[in-house]
């Protein structure tokens, strides 16, 4: 797993590969290792790479080398995750736009990683109203008592309230920042991240060492709705990071509940667009809390019993689409982005591996 560690690292290196279309190579090739060696007609028929960012690709990579990068980013980041990793957060699995590197810093909850403890994220107004403050403690400390973590920025204002309230709950949070999981951002959060690293945890996609800089805030806020099953927006105003969360939760299907306030209060101003736009308005804690009852669980990963043959990337890009939970022909070839040859070929051989099973339908799940 280091050895395509060392590619991840590599790919993130490369100019004009952002983490939409490096998700989609990753995805094409099942591997970021055989995208490397991949020859250079080989990403043509990846959608979105024209032919001026596959020229690039294949200047930049004949200059770097993977295990040798691997090697001097470790002495710094010694400790982060990539989508080829079983430990990455299996929610942010989901977006368009994983990291490709997420470091992090702390105590590490493996449930948390599989999506089976449910995360909700908490942001709003770095210049809250005692109200704002007041329910972001109240619905805080609820969420924690029902089982619950808690996502946010440590951002001043609503993030640091939210973050606190989690830890005096005994509750787990996990801060998202936009520097490196090295640094303290804003300073006066010292305290609070020193809790965050001993007791809950920081992540970040950026290297240690990275300062904070203007662009990292709302690309760092796609990261924070990604690990979440919803959103809550307690204050904010009218031009708000807090939006900018909720515009990427609705784009990650991730549900979006707002604090109302007042309509003389600036800082409620961004919260009764989003109400009236068709986010959910929450009412009080019991309301908020029978309105997340609804959402559907997610299951722990699942395993086969039987041992799994070392699969070629090909093989393994489909493999790793199907579980016990059968899944149509057409959702993999969407996927995967390859076409529907490729992927029946690559279905045939899973089969008579005797690895998954076909079902009515040209639907398929992992044979027991």
């Amino acid at each position: 797993m280091e050895q395509e560690q060392a590619y991840w690292l590599a790919w993130s290196q490369i100019k004009g590969i952002g983490p939409v279309s490096l998700n989609k190579i990753y995805r094409h090739f099942g591997s970021l290792q055989v995208a490397w060696q991949a020859h250079a007609i080989s990403f043509g028929d990846i959608d979105g790479l024209g032919n001026k960012v596959t020229n690039a690709v294949v200047q930049q990579r004949s200059t770097l080398n993977p295990e040798v990068l691997l090697r001097e980013h470790l002495k710094q980041n010694r400790q982060f995750w990539t989508p080829a990793d079983a430990a990455y957060p299996r929610l942010l699995l989901e977006i368009p736009s994983p990291p490709p590197l997420l470091y992090y810093l702390g105590m590490v909850e493996p449930e948390e990683n599989q999506g089976v403890k449910p995360m909700i994220a908490i942001v709003g107004t770095r210049n809250p109203t005692e109200y704002g403050k007041r329910w972001t403690k109240k619905i805080t400390q609820a969420l924690v008592s029902h089982g619950f973590g808690i996502v946010s920025g440590m951002a001043a204002g609503i993030d640091t309230v939210a973050h606190y309230s989690c830890l005096e709950a005994n509750g787990r949070t996990i801060a998202v920042l936009g520097t490196g999981v090295d640094l303290i951002y804003p300073h006066s959060n010292r305290s609070l991240y020193d809790r965050l690293t001993t007791q809950s945890l920081v992540v970040s996609e950026y290297a240690a060492g990275t300062p904070p800089d203007r662009g990292h805030f709302p690309a760092r806020n796609r990261i924070i709705a990604g690990l979440c099953r919803a959103v809550i927006i307690i204050e904010a105003p009218q031009r708000s990071g807090a939006l900018i969360t909720s515009r990427f939760a609705n784009e990650f299907g991730r549900d979006v509940y707002v604090l109302p306030g007042s309509l003389d209060s600036p800082q409620s101003k961004g919260c009764l667009a989003l109400l009236n736009s068709g986010a959910h308005v929450i009412l009080g804690v019991e309301h908020l809390l029978e309105m997340l009852g609804t959402m559907p669980c997610l299951d722990r990963l699942q395993t086969t019993s039987k041992p799994i043959p070392q699969l070629q990337p090909r093989l393994k890009c489909v493999y790793q689409l199907i579980n016990r939970d059968a899944i149509a022909l057409d959702t993999i070839v969407e996927q995967t982005g390859q076409n529907t040859g490729e992927i029946l070929a690559a279905l045939s051989e899973l089969e008579l591996l005797d690895l998954i099973t076909q079902l009515p339908g040209m639907r398929y799940q992992i044979k027991d």
